[in-house]
């Protein structure tokens, strides 16, 4: 008769009990991790049966006909965490062929790579790349040329054991195309004595404004309509006027004007007649030498 059944899993034993129908039973708690990682993805069960005189039987998950019922498969049931690192929410990119990052944890049965799936408007981007991280993967992929405006990125994933991770999404533009930049003011070669001079004009951007706008490194408003001006002062001489358009994906539009300032008024020299004098009704010349620096 047998006196004394125990069970060995996962390297904690668990002693059975007879109950009235003559089963030997057991209420065991699971381990807390997933069986995934485990040899054939099952943690081993290990029963031995000892009679009254001390005879025992071992049957385990190698056995020919019990084997497989003594395979515990454990399944957890908290799914990867997706996070995008870049391109990051809200971001403006100079580029239309931008790498998309990301990481996915799941730090128990594991991330299904299989389950893996990238998508930018819908549509799925293939080639990613991974590396092993701490609990699970980091991720690379080149996107799909894009026009320029807005996107969306979509990352799902599963781990191992089918639970699948809420979806990871980020909206961003790609802008390959610097901002329109017209200066009306002053016109190219200006000549003037006035000690200031207005410069101004209109920029804008189709996918990045507001544009941020700087006149010889002096950060200047840009109105909604894409109007500006500003005053330079001018030194003696000439000028060089630099007026650059930034949008937010950091392109860049470029203007240059040349003023001179010239406050020096003409100097006479010397004045002719020619003759002097001269008879009524003739012609005579007159010559005038003057300088102006």
């Amino acid at each position: 008769m047998i006196k004394k059944m125990q069970a060995v899993i996962n390297g904690q034993t668990y002693n059975l009990t007879l109950d009235a129908s003559g089963k030997w039973v057991a209420s065991i708690t699971a381990p807390a991790v997933s069986s995934f990682g485990q040899t054939g993805h099952y943690y081993g069960v290990k029963i031995t049966a000892e009679d009254e005189a001390g005879n025992a039987t071992t049957v385990d998950q190698s056995h020919a006909a019990l084997g497989e019922s003594l395979r515990l498969r454990v399944k957890e049931k908290v799914a990867p965490v997706i996070t995008i690192l870049s391109p990051s929410a809200g971001a403006f990119l100079a580029t239309a062929t931008p790498e998309i990052t990301f990481k996915i944890i799941d730090n128990d049965s594991g991330v299904d790579l299989d389950s893996v799936v990238v998508k930018v408007d819908g549509a799925a981007v293939t080639g990613a790349t991974h590396q092993a991280i701490t609990g699970g993967y980091s991720f690379a992929v080149t996107a799909g040329t894009l026009t320029d405006g807005e996107h969306t990125i979509t990352v799902d994933a599963a781990d191992n054991d089918g639970n699948a991770a809420a979806q990871a999404s980020v909206k961003f533009k790609s802008d390959t195309v610097p901002p329109v930049l017209n200066v009306t003011a002053p016109a190219e070669g200006l000549k003037t004595n006035a000690a200031k001079v207005i410069v101004s004009g209109t920029t804008n951007d189709v996918t990045s404004s507001p544009v941020t706008l700087k006149v010889n490194g002096k950060a200047v408003t840009v109105n909604a309509d894409g109007s500006w001006s500003t005053s330079v002062d001018l030194a003696e001489g000439e000028n060089t006027i630099t007026i650059v358009a930034t949008d937010a994906a950091g392109k860049s539009s470029t203007v240059t004007r040349k003023v001179t300032l010239d406050t020096g008024a003409p100097v006479f020299v010397s004045v002719t007649l020619t003759p002097n004098p001269v008879d009524a009704g003739a012609t005579f010349i007159l010559t005038v030498e003057t300088t102006d620096e």
